[in-house]
């Protein structure tokens, strides 16, 4: 018995991996020796002091231009956003490289390599260069001038330190969700943990930066902060390259754009063909469609590993023209010059036609989460400053309003292990599903939503009792003195806002990251992450551009708009109501697009049965 135990056990870590991916030398992936948890886990490392050092450079970047390089606040803060800005569209180009040519192992190497050069130099021109005479930076020693040469330095080291973690960002999501294989059940499980366990390393990091990192910077300890951020970076790629032997890769798939343009030019060109109505989900071969339109010379075994096939689905029945064999293309198929080169302009795979619906189909989904954002954003802007304007001492201990932040980066990680733990058993109990499954992504994301309406509600109910009680601060000063700006209501009454807005971070942005891991196709996995990334930024210049509007349409001569820079002569609580309308009216939209929206769905063909590697 124990020899055939030993050979069951033998034959078990000989496995491949059923989603097709690879180990580093090409070959499939054996499930008993590569990826899982301790990939995960270094993968975690990584993004946990990655984010660290991110922090690190760019949370007192702001008071870094002002301090230290003299520049006047509207200046500084027009700096940062067209850094954050810049940052997040370095993003869409490192998830093009990857998914296109280089495969992610390889682009997260590259771009960290490049953030820990840009830490690196930016740590080096402050320290020798720009923080003169030693000790300026904090609030009282002003800085000398720079030469033009050392200004010049410095912004090269930000701008390498955004193209190199901006670049790294959307890979290396998606690269420790790729360690878990989809079409095994235990595994595809883990898969799902994973990325909760990211977005709270995500959040820790955070939390070491704005905390201790913040507090060094604004003690004018410049250069140890940077150099604190520069190691956390420096071990931050030497863990990940410890796991080399361990990673199991997917091999890109060429330039997404040409895929997508070659859909459209044969969809066009065929636009008298006559398509029959399929039903969703049927496999190619048993129509007119094409199953695979040129295989590519190589080994069999291996190409049946790596490309997943998608099966047909309905809707968007123009793009399906791409994929009908016409007489026409049978010419052009037996021309031997012809073939390749005209042939996938004239005639493209299901899976290409569906490729192309699939992104088609998220598109909607993701401009739903930009509102979302909106909200997000405001925690650390009008959060802060309605923060500023309450009472924020308790005896004689001082609280900096930017610190309450620390109640979201808590409240994330208790709704992470609440949902996972309570939310997800629960739901799963009531559907009674086979195999159990709690909420959908979806769900989860249209839950998010609830709670930032919520959220906002929350910060428009504080803000009302905010004015109440600095009014009758005011008349109990009497007239003619001045008794200051800040409200008797303490600081502490914002707690609910930020846990609310930590709840629906864990149900909107870990879902979406979920959401659009899965429901990309193999392609275009990191474009899915990047989509996620380019959500937070487009939520930032949304809410500038709606700052800006509702203050030109509030203003008027006898009254200083909602938002001016005394709260108490303002109505920042209509604001936060404003949001909270936008947000429901998102939230109706958001349920009509999750309910029009047809998931992926793959051919398993060759999971249907293991495959075992003869020794």
């Amino acid at each position: 018995g124990s020899t055939v135990d030993g050979k069951n056990i033998n034959e078990e870590q000989e496995i491949c991996t059923g989603d097709g991916s690879v180990d580093r030398h090409g070959h499939p992936a054996i499930r008993g020796k590569t990826g899982t948890w301790i990939a995960g886990i270094l993968v975690l490392v990584n993004q946990g002091l990655a984010t660290l050092a991110i922090f690190g450079v760019g949370v007192n970047l702001v008071l870094f231009l002002t301090r230290v390089l003299g520049q006047d606040n509207a200046e500084a803060a027009n700096n940062v956003s067209k850094w954050t800005g810049t940052l997040y569209i370095f993003s869409l180009l490192g998830a093009f490289l990857s998914d296109s040519y280089w495969g992610r192992y390889k682009t997260c190497v590259i771009f960290q390599a490049i953030f820990v050069i840009g830490v690196v130099s930016l740590s080096l021109c402050s320290s020798l260069f720009l923080l003169k005479p030693s000790g300026c930076g904090d609030e009282q020693v002003p800085c000398g001038s720079h030469s033009a040469f050392h200004i010049a330095l410095f912004y090269l080291s930000i701008y390498l330190v955004a193209l190199g973690n901006g670049g790294y960002q959307p890979n290396i999501a998606t690269f420790g969700a790729d360690q878990f294989d989809q079409e095994h059940p235990k595994e595809c499980h883990s898969k799902i943990s994973f990325f909760s366990y990211f977005y709270l390393s995500l959040n820790l990091g955070s939390l070491f930066s704005n905390t201790i990192l913040g507090y060094l910077q604004d003690q004018g300890k410049w250069a140890l902060g940077f150099w604190a951020s520069a190691a956390s970076a420096l071990l931050a790629l030497l863990l990940f390259l410890c796991g080399t032997p361990l990673y199991r890769h997917f091999t890109p798939q060429g330039n997404p754009l040409s895929r997508f343009c070659q859909v459209l030019v044969a969809a066009i060109r065929k636009c008298n063909v006559k398509v029959e109505t399929i039903p969703d989900h049927h496999h190619h071969h048993q129509h007119q469609y094409l199953f695979e339109a040129y295989p590519k010379q190589e080994d069999s075994t291996m190409s049946q590993f790596r490309d997943r096939k998608i099966l047909h689905t309905q809707g968007f029945r123009f793009l399906d023209r791409a994929a009908v064999i016409t007489a026409e293309d049978y010419t052009v198929q037996e021309n031997e010059e012809g073939a390749g080169k005209s042939s996938s302009w004239r005639l493209c795979t299901v899976t290409q036609v569906e490729e192309v619906k699939c992104v088609l189909r998220l598109l909607p989904i993701w401009l739903c989460t930009i509102l979302y954002s909106v909200v997000f954003t405001q925690m650390e802007s009008l959060f802060v400053e309605q923060g500023a304007a309450m009472r924020t001492t308790i005896s004689s201990f001082h609280i900096p309003p930017a610190s309450m932040s620390s109640f979201d980066i808590l409240s994330v990680a208790a709704f992470i292990f609440i949902c996972r733990r309570i939310v997800d058993p629960l739901f799963a109990r009531l559907k009674k599903d086979d195999p159990p499954s709690g909420l959908t992504q979806l769900q989860r994301m249209g839950i998010g939503l609830v709670v930032a309406i919520m959220a906002m509600l929350s910060a428009g109910i504080v803000e009302l009792f905010r004015l109440k009680y600095a009014a009758a601060k005011e008349d109990s000063c009497g007239a003619g003195i001045f008794c200051g700006s800040q409200s008797s209501l303490s600081i502490f009454w914002q707690t609910p806002q930020y846990v609310l807005i930590g709840a629906s971070e864990v149900f909107m942005y870990v879902g979406q990251l979920e959401f659009f891991n899965d429901q990309a196709p193999d392609g275009l996995k990191s474009f899915g992450s990047a989509l996620c990334m380019t959500s937070i930024s487009l939520g930032n210049y949304v809410s500038s551009l709606l700052v800006t509007f509702v203050m030109k349409i509030s203003t008027r001569d006898d009254m200083p708009g909602w938002i001016p820079s005394n709260l108490n002569r303002g109505h920042l609580d209509r604001f936060f109501f404003l949001l909270a309308a936008l947000t429901a009216a998102d939230l109706i939209i958001y349920i009509f697009c999750a309910k029009w929206y047809r998931h992926i769905k793959y051919e398993t063909s060759y999971n249907e049965q293991a495959v075992v590697l003869s020794p």
